[in-house]
């Protein structure tokens, strides 16, 4: 699998995952059946092409991208939709989360190219 398909793959599970925690609130700890079936269907889906992405990407940077890219699309999620407020150490952290992910694509031998 060519490597930009591997990460297009990758994206489209971190997508899945935020759309699933963004129904994991909207169901009201499970009150609500549409966005607890939309959660559980994305969940799977998001799994699901993770599993595949591990094929070529190995495990510990896989995860390390789903998650970090993860915490940052569902902050913002948070902040737009819910509007949740960031404070100044919040929005740090996500850079620094940012930051990581970058370094360890550009500059980590671990990383399938």
């Amino acid at each position: 699998m060519a490597p930009i398909a591997v990460y297009s793959l990758l994206l489209v599970a971190i997508v899945l995952e935020v759309i699933g925690t963004t129904a994991l609130q909207l169901s009201q700890q499970f009150s609500r059946i549409g966005p607890s079936v939309v959660m559980v269907v994305c969940y799977a889906a998001a799994f699901y092409c993770l599993s595949l992405t591990l094929k070529v990407i190995p495990v510990g940077i896989a995860y390390a991208i789903w998650s970090a890219l993860g915490i940052v699309l569902i902050s913002l999620v948070g902040l737009v939709y819910f509007k949740q407020r960031l404070d100044l150490p919040a929005m740090l952290g996500l850079g620094l989360i940012i930051a990581g992910v970058l370094v360890v694509n550009l500059f980590s031998k671990s990383v399938s190219h």
